[in-house]
Parts: C-alpha cells; structure tokens; sequence
C-alpha cells in the first residue's frame, strides 16, 4: 500500500463517528413511517387471502383469491359499489359548485370578505360524528326542527334518514354542510392567487363576465379544482363516521358504503377475511383515481405555466 493510501485510509478512520451515523439518524423517523403504514397494509392484504371467521377458527384456510372472486359475484358487492359511486359523485359534485360559487363570492379581500370566510369554516371545525349526531336531533320527527319547519311546508310524513328513499338525500346533506368549507376554502385560495394581468386586460377590452369566467377563470383556476375534487373524492369514497352515526349503514342496505360493510363484517360478523378483502378493494380503487387525478392535474399545472 502506497504512502498516500494509508494516508487517506487514516484520515477515513480518524474521521468522527457523528457525522457518519447522523444522514442515517435523521432517516430514521421516515424509516419508522412507512413501515408504520406498511405493516397494517400487507397484513390486511395477508388476512384477505384467508378464509377467516374468529368464530370459526378451525376452519381458518387460505384461499388465495377465492374471496375476491367470491366477492365479485355477490349481488351484496355491487350494491355497496353503487351506493358508494352514488354518495361520491354527489357529495363532490355539489361540494364543488357551492364551494366555487361561496370563493367567487369571496373573492375581493375586504373586511365582510374575510369574516365571512373564516365564520363559514366553522362547521370544518366540527368532528364529523359529532355533526352528525345534531343533524340527527335536528330531523328527529318528534322533535327536530328541521322536521317542523317540513311539516310547515306540507311535507308532514317526510322520513329523512330513517326512510329508505330519503337517506342517501340526508346523509348528504350532512356531508355538504361540513365539507364545503374546505372546498371554498382551497378554492379561494387559488382565485386569490391568480395573477390580475390577465383580468385587467379584459376588462379594458371590454370583454362580458361570462367569457372571463369560460375561458380565463375556469383555466387558471383548473388545477385548484383537480386538487380540492382529488381530496374530497378520496375522502368520500372512504365515507364512515357521517353515514354510520345518522343510519348506521339503513335502512336495509341502502347506505351500505364499503367502510361500513367492512366494519360490521368485522366487528358483526367477525368475518377478518372478507373485511380486509374488501378494504384491499377500496384501496385499489382509490390508488387508481389518485393516479388518474395526479397525472390530469400534472397536465394542467404544465398548460398553465405555457410549457405545453
């Protein structure tokens, strides 16, 4: 070995041990994260795998994808698939028009402006369970007054959640009225952030409010739009605490969304395999539009930004 190896070679074991470990400490909580999220995944997916009842431990088997397959030819499935399609599209669908309707509103920065905002945040501040649960006294038929205001207004046997035809309309209503705050809220945001050349100039052209709206607002605005729909869409889809605390999953199975039937298939039933076959499910499915949803909104970021 050359003089100047042993050199370096010395150098390299002379050299503090702190600066060595510390890249590897300060990993370290990131480590513990992801296998905090990943241990739960893969052992439901193992579970899901199973034929597994805790009531039935002898008959405990693995079936590989048998559940699944059992799962795509039960009539039970695709009610649960259209109900929670249903429950998604309308919730997001009508948070998004009321949010972008309330932050168009909003959108000048004076005094009423900003109280308004942060006093329409107040049912975001709300837990969801709780939420729930005035809602429900509030259209209690004995009691509730949102049941007596319906009667003033000739509607007398009007059922809300605890009627087959009317639960999908109450349940989301309660979810409209705790999350389009964070609609309006994401959405302000963006239109408060959009840059006022594009605006100025129309407006000295003279050109009517409506094509600003079309072809100026909408387009800047497209991105914020994508991100706030992204989040609601994730979260509604993955819907429990507002429809399990109004109906618990009722009447019948008509707001039988995939959270709830996998809670009461598990804690019920206490079916493991078949729950955690179903949460894989949910998690495919929600891994495929956030995908579609990222790659779109990739797209729209670069058109904005004039790279397209």
């Amino acid at each position: 070995m050359s003089e100047a190896s042993r050199s370096t070679l010395a150098a390299q074991v002379r050299r503090p041990l702190l600066p060595r470990v510390l890249p590897y400490a300060l990993s370290l909580p990131a480590l513990l994260v992801c296998i905090g999220i990943l241990v739960p995944f893969f052992t439901a997916a193992y579970y899901s795998l199973q034929r597994y009842n805790l009531a039935m431990p002898g008959a405990r088997e693995f079936v590989w994808f048998g559940q699944y397959l059992d799962m795509l030819s039960d009539p039970d499935f695709w009610v649960t698939v259209r109900v929670s399609a249903v429950y998604a599209v309308a919730t997001v669908g009508l948070e998004l028009l009321l949010g972008l309707g309330i932050a168009l509103l909003l959108r000048e920065r004076t005094r009423f402006n900003n109280f308004v905002s942060v006093a329409l945040l107040l049912p975001l501040m709300t837990a969801p369970a709780l939420a729930s649960l005035m809602w429900k006294l509030m259209t209690n038929p004995n009691f509730g007054v949102l049941s007596w205001l319906v009667a003033k207004a000739g509607a007398h046997d009007f059922r809300w959640a605890s009627a087959p035809g009317s639960a999908m309309f109450t349940v989301v209503l309660v979810d409209i009225w705790v999350y389009t705050p964070f609609m309006m809220v994401l959405l302000l945001a963006g239109l408060r952030s959009l840059p006022k050349q594009p605006f100025e100039a129309a407006m000295l052209d003279g050109v009517p409010p409506h094509f600003v709206f079309f072809r100026i607002t909408l387009p800047m605005l497209a991105p914020y739009i994508v991100t706030a729909t992204l989040f609601r869409l994730l979260d509604s889809i993955q819907q429990f605490d507002i429809v399990y605390a109004m109906t618990q999953g009722g009447p019948g199975d008509s707001l039988m969304l995939f959270q709830i039937r996998a809670y009461l298939d598990f804690f019920q039933y206490t079916n493991v395999g078949t729950s955690a076959a179903l949460m894989i499910v949910l998690w495919a499915v929600t891994y495929a539009l956030s995908n579609v949803f990222i790659k779109q909104w990739l797209k729209l970021r670069e058109r904005t930004h004039g790279t397209v």
